[in-house]
């Protein structure tokens, strides 16, 4: 079986690496905007702590676990409620 080599010209290169961090970048920013979307959306007041901790988060994982959250939640406090 032959093995797939990637015939982009930055392959393996800090230009990938760059072209990588910036899409999951979006990805992050693209998730927060819609936890933050679905709570006003809803109804729901977020105060501003509440909105610079879900745009300053990184994770994607937890941003994941927020969004989830926002869909049910009667409050933006519930949203980091530990599970």
């Amino acid at each position: 079986m032959a093995a797939y080599t990637s015939r982009f010209p930055g392959s393996g290169t800090l230009i990938e690496e760059t072209l990588i961090e910036g899409e999951a970048r979006g990805r992050v920013k693209g998730r927060a905007e819609d936890i933050l979307r679905i709570l006003d959306r809803r109804g729901i007041e977020v105060p501003e702590s509440a909105r610079d901790r879900v745009a300053g988060c990184t994770d994607l994982e937890t941003l994941g676990t927020w969004f989830d959250r926002a869909l049910t939640v009667a409050s933006a406090e519930e949203l980091f409620a530990e599970a």
